[in-house]
């Protein structure tokens, strides 16, 4: 049974991924289609590449097109915001650059085995505690991201960031992809994340 992987490449190093692909596999043989920039080597494994920001790739079956083309996906004016119970991080970026941003850490607690009215009181405590957080990030995401015209990549919790933009400020934000799966938001993780935002997403399927 073939294995499948997700993984993301900077497009300045696509072309050597692909050098790698084909040492392992044999010679890919390019094709381009669907907006997708596709591969099949020797062996049957095969690569699909998509561009970041959800962009559909028109260009010809050659890595240093689908590179450029990636490259230039990336937007002038964009966001990042990455949400879970315990913090946030939120961040405007011209291309590659942040220009503004805020990391902020609230406590959640966890779980507890208590039982009866302590549990009850305990559940209500943390859902108090989880919705002060998410009140803190959608204001400085109001703040930060007022007027942004491009779109905003997401990450963390699905839950806790569908709570934040349910927040009447950012409704008129523009959620495009990758998601990204990201531990609680630091700076470096926020970093880590703007950086893997525009990078292409590469499903391989290893024979």
């Amino acid at each position: 049974m073939a294995q499948v992987a997700h993984v993301l490449v900077a497009p300045e190093r696509l072309a050597r991924w692909v050098d790698n692909f084909s040492s392992r596999h044999g010679a890919a043989a390019l094709s381009s289609a669907g907006g997708r920039l596709s591969g099949l080597a020797g062996d049957g494994s095969a690569f699909t590449a998509r561009l970041p920001f959800a962009g559909e790739y028109a260009g010809a079956a050659d890595v240093a097109a689908f590179a450029a083309a990636a490259a230039a996906a990336v937007p002038t004016a964009w966001g990042v915001l990455l949400v879970r119970k315990g913090g946030f991080a939120v961040a405007r970026l011209d291309r590659h650059r942040i220009v503004e941003s805020k990391v902020g850490q609230r406590h959640v607690q966890g779980r507890t085995k208590a039982g009866g009215q302590s549990q009850q009181r305990f559940a209500r405590r943390r859902d108090n505690q989880a919705r002060q957080a998410y009140e803190a990030a959608a204001d400085h995401a109001a703040r930060i991201l007022a007027g942004l015209r491009g779109p905003i990549v997401t990450g963390g919790d699905r839950t806790a960031v569908d709570e934040v933009l349910a927040d009447p400020r950012l409704r008129s934000l523009a959620v495009t992809g990758p998601w990204l799966a990201v531990p609680d938001p630091r700076r470096g993780v926020l970093e880590q994340a703007a950086r893997e935002a525009c990078a292409a997403a590469i499903e391989v399927e290893n024979a």
